[in-house]
């Protein structure tokens, strides 16, 4: 690898959520809607993909825009483009799937490489013309294979007090195959993973879709991603057929790490908001694409993967949220490292952020944001925790943090959550950034570093040095 590989693995300045990770010949493509930084609503931008080639990970290039919100004739109103995906046609074209927010149907644009300029192709529709707007197309996702296309999609916030929605039949995702022009629907829509309204006595109760389905074909076995009612997990759910007899699987991850080794959501180490993520196998190794939250909303999502393992009776542990992500090991024990790629970042009662912002829950909370060209985690008050893993905790001898802001105390230095202070770094008032470190002792086997603020009022940390 030319460099290390963190969590999130695109520029910082980068909001790429809905991660559809694809292998077209020998690269990793990330097919996503794009949020702006520090935005006022989810997927401002138009579509643009990043990829990196198979043997090296940590090297991503921007692809460009590849389809803009005024290509599509139906967007007057140029609206946003929500959460696509990409397949490959049995004509080896490659089909890009959307939709457009309010629009209630499913478009398609194509192209002849993975990354280039997509062309609107047209609605997804019946064979008599009608635009398929059934079970709320919503969030497709695609599945090609031996000249087969299925595609997958629902909206189902039966818990969420959403005028548009009331009274509507809710039923949770559904599936349809299209005909070889990839735009008609050749059967279906069929109902394949129940709403909360209907999983009662269900494998999936307690788990109901809500949205963001992510197919994957794992051996003879398909895998359906996508993000249960509780919003942050990621959840998948099993079959042997492409439109049929799905069962409930497991959590495979958490954006706020509740369920991993039982951590309770009143315990959640980050704030939590929606996720959507799909797998991919590079080089033998299966990860699990999601986002995180950043800013104070829910409108600037960043991506992140971690590496999963598929057992050998098919089932996925579930697996927590890293800093090292997609590293091939932990994190180097020297070096300058930016603040906000912490995992964890929590005062201990994060709530739920929402898409109009804060919440009563969440005044006062600790969040990542930025000023300009710098990003830094802001916020931080008395007793706030801050999480890095994994890294090579044995080769460092001193650690340093360039902070500001009114507050007097000092950050303990641990290397376990709930464990001891192994150092402490002095705090004081300073309106510029300014420098301060301290000698630490860690053994080899640590590999987490947790910082927690003891002091009054607020500072803000822009980066870690580890020397």
């Amino acid at each position: 690898m030319k460099k290390q590989i963190w969590n999130p693995y695109l520029p910082l300045d980068e909001y790429i959520p809905d991660g559809e990770p694809h292998v077209f010949g020998d690269r990793l493509y990330v097919f996503g809607s794009h949020d702006k930084e520090n935005g006022k609503e989810f997927c401002e931008l138009d579509y643009t993909v990043w990829s990196a080639p198979l043997k090296d990970l940590s090297d991503w290039t921007n692809e460009g825009i590849i389809y803009r919100k005024e290509q599509d004739p139906e967007n007057k109103a140029l609206s946003p483009l929500y959460a696509p995906d990409v397949c490959k046609g049995a004509d080896g074209r490659y089909y890009l799937y959307y939709s457009v927010k309010s629009s209630g149907h499913i478009s398609v644009a194509v192209c002849d490489t993975p990354a280039g300029q997509y062309e609107y192709l047209g609605r997804v529709s019946y064979g008599d013309g009608r635009v398929m707007t059934e079970n709320q197309p919503y969030d497709p996702a695609v599945l090609c294979e031996d000249g087969r296309t299925f595609l997958y999609f629902g909206f189902a916030p039966t818990f969420l007090n959403l005028e548009r929605y009331k009274g509507l039949d809710l039923k949770g995702c559904s599936v349809v195959e299209l005909e070889e022009d990839m735009l008609t629907v050749k059967e279906g829509p069929c109902v394949i993973l129940p709403s909360q309204l209907y999983a009662a006595g269900t494998s999936f109760e307690g788990n109901a879709y809500f949205e963001a389905p992510s197919i994957r074909k794992i051996g003879r076995l398909y895998y359906l991603v996508y993000s249960s009612v509780n919003t942050h997990q990621l959840c998948y759910a099993v079959s042997g057929s492409p439109m049929k007899g799905f069962a409930y699987g497991g959590v495979i991850i958490s954006n706020g790490d509740v369920g991993y080794q039982g951590r309770t959501e009143k315990d959640k180490l980050m704030s939590v908001g929606n996720n959507h993520g799909g797998l991919v196998e590079v080089n033998g190794q299966w990860y699990i694409f999601y986002h995180r939250h950043t800013h104070t909303n829910q409108y600037s999502r960043q991506g992140c993967a971690e590496p999963v393992s598929i057992e050998a009776d098919g089932s996925i542990k579930q697996v927590t949220i890293t800093t090292s992500g997609m590293n091939p090991g932990p994190l180097s024990g020297k070096g300058e490292y930016p603040a906000v790629i912490c995992c964890n970042l929590t005062n201990g009662h994060m709530g739920v952020l929402l898409s109009v912002g804060r919440s009563g829950q969440e005044t006062g909370f600790p969040y990542i944001t930025n000023d300009g060209e710098e990003r830094f985690v802001s916020n931080i008050q008395n007793g706030v925790l801050i999480g890095y893993k994994y890294i090579d905790l044995g080769e460092t001898k001193r650690i340093g943090l360039w902070y500001r802001g009114n507050g007097r105390g000092c950050i303990e230095v641990r290397s376990d959550i709930n464990g001891p202070g192994k150092a402490e770094i002095l705090i004081e008032p300073a309106e510029e950034w300014s420098y301060q470190e301290e000698s630490v002792c860690f053994s080899k086997e640590e590999k987490e570093l947790y910082l927690v603020y003891r002091g009054n009022k607020e500072v803000d940390i822009k980066t870690l040095c580890l020397l």
